[in-house]
């Protein structure tokens, strides 16, 4: 069973560092493709935008396919988009490289999440999830990093390597994995639409959602242009920002690790509230600080205290209804981009416009206020999880 555990830790790491990729290279490709700065977060945004999209369509409607060659089709899929984006010769063309490997990804990394349950035995389904998100995190600690370094030489090596591994992982997934076919009368395309009702008719998933989506908003529409501020105020190389990654990814890595442990002695409300009051007061600091290892120093808190966060806000959400997780987590996944989407966009708009980094960081602070007022009156984070059940029998 160790080799399902890699194939899913390596598979979502790839999909990490290629998600990633694009904010510390920004600079780069805005120079290498003639772009204004306003424009330039659509190379962030465009992979997010698919990936929103399609993710909304990807988790319910693969219910009723066999996981296993959606899961390979999404993973050839998306080593061939990212490939391309290597190749790309504007602006444009990299848009949509980037699109199509979003929506690759957005049929590939739901897959991870359902299959963990059909092929591990029960006892060790937490422990591969918990391994399985940290190859998220593990991401921006060595692999977005390392894609700096790699850009060092051209950019374009960057997109090659993720694209060319992908695809030996997909070799390897096509040998390893088991058929997950679909139980037998499966209706697809009821379940797609039927199994959103239960959540849009709950306060409280309304309640939770919104939160998830201003939690997203706020940090990535800092961190969307953290590279081009790091670049313009610190004069910043590729290989350098590369090193200021990898501390914000041992921040986040080193969080997802610390999560269940400060839940168990804590309580999720508390640690929510704590670190998101925490994240307010440093997301407003941070762009007036004026030296790079304070900045740096402040952004590896930021990350430590976000990795603590996301797994309990989503553990809030998949335990609003156990009979619709699938679809709860890709509707969370489709919020998250969909919040990176509009973060990347408004972050051109603001850097521009309205005062810099500086702006951005007061908007990510009102963004992290609002999600946690959401997260605690919404009731989302209370001790036990009221479920919607007479909410999903209805929509049944």
């Amino acid at each position: 069973m160790r080799k399902y555990t890699v194939l899913f830790f390596l598979i979502m790491f790839l999909i990490g560092t290629d998600t990633f990729l694009v904010s510390p290279l920004l600079p780069t490709l805005q120079s290498e493709f003639g772009v204004s700065t306003g424009i330039a977060g659509w190379m962030v945004g465009a992979y997010t935008l698919g990936s929103a999209v399609f993710a909304l369509i990807a988790g319910p409607l693969s219910d009723g396919w066999n996981r296993r060659i959606v899961l390979l089709s999404g993973l050839v899929g998306f080593s061939i988009s990212t490939i391309l984006c290597g190749f790309a010769d504007s602006f444009w063309t990299m848009c949509l490289f980037r699109l199509l490997a979003g929506i690759s990804a957005a049929f590939t990394a739901p897959q991870v999440w359902a299959s963990i349950p059909a092929v591990m035995p029960v006892a060790s389904i937490p422990r591969t999830m918990g391994i399985a998100f940290a190859g998220l995190a593990a991401a921006q600690a060595l692999g977005v990093p390392i894609g700096s370094w790699l850009a060092i030489s051209h950019w374009s090596v960057s997109f090659w390597t993720i694209g060319i591994v992908s695809l030996l992982l997909a070799l390897a997934a096509f040998f390893l994995l088991p058929d997950m076919k679909p139980n037998a009368g499966t209706s697809v395309r009821s379940s797609i639409l039927r199994r959103y009702v239960p959540l849009i008719r709950s306060g409280k998933a309304r309640s939770g959602f919104l939160a998830y989506l201003l939690l997203h908003l706020g940090s990535g529409t800092a961190f969307a242009f953290v590279g081009k501020w790091m670049t313009d105020r610190f004069e910043l190389t590729i290989g350098q920002i590369g090193i200021v990654m990898m501390c914000l990814g041992l921040g986040s890595l080193l969080g997802s690790f610390l999560s269940s442990h400060a839940t168990r002695n804590l309580g999720n409300a508390n640690v929510v509230a704590a670190g998101m009051s925490l994240l307010v007061v440093l997301y407003a600091v941070m762009p007036q600080l004026t030296k790079l290892s304070f900045v740096t120093t402040v952004y590896f808190i930021i990350f430590m205290t976000l990795g603590v966060v996301f797994p309990i806000a989503m553990g809030a959400l998949t335990s609003l209804n156990a009979t619709i997780r699938g679809t709860i987590s890709s509707l969370a996944n489709s919020t998250m981009n969909g919040a990176n989407t509009l973060g990347a966009w408004l972050a051109g708009l603001i850097y521009v416009q309205f005062g810099g980094y500086a702006t951005i960081g007061l908007f990510s602070a009102i963004c992290l206020a609002l999600s946690l007022g959401m997260f605690l009156f919404g009731g989302v984070l209370g001790k036990r999880s009221t479920q919607i059940n007479q909410e999903s029998t209805s929509a049944s």
